[in-house]
C-alpha cells in the first residue's frame, strides 16, 4: 500500500568482456560500497546501545549512592536521638 509503483524498465543484454589477468582494473571498479555501508552502520548501532547501557549503569550507580548516603543520615539521626534519651 505504501511502496511506490514504479515503471518496468525493459532487460538490457549485458556485454562481456574479457579482461587479461596481469592487466586487472582498479579494486574499486567493480565492487560495490553496499557491505561497507552495513558495517558502518553496524558500528554506529553498536556504539550506541554500549552508550545507552552505560548509561544505564552509571544512573542505577547515582540512585545507590543516594539512597545509601539517606539512609546514612537516617541512621545517624537515630542514633544521635536514642543517645540523648
Amino acid at each position: 500500500m505504501f511502496r511506490p509503483k514504479l515503471p518496468d524498465t525493459p532487460h538490457v543484454p549485458s556485454i562481456t568482456t574479457h579482461i587479461p589477468h596481469d592487466h586487472a582494473p582498479a579494486a574499486s571498479a567493480g565492487r560495490s560500497v553496499a557491505p561497507f555501508v552495513g558495517v558502518g552502520a553496524g558500528a554506529v548501532a553498536a556504539v550506541v546501545v554500549v552508550g545507552v547501557v552505560l548509561t544505564a549503569l552509571l544512573a542505577a550507580v547515582a540512585v545507590s549512592a543516594v539512597s545509601v548516603a539517606i539512609a546514612a543520615v537516617v541512621l545517624r539521626s537515630l542514633i544521635t536521638g536514642a543517645n540523648r534519651r
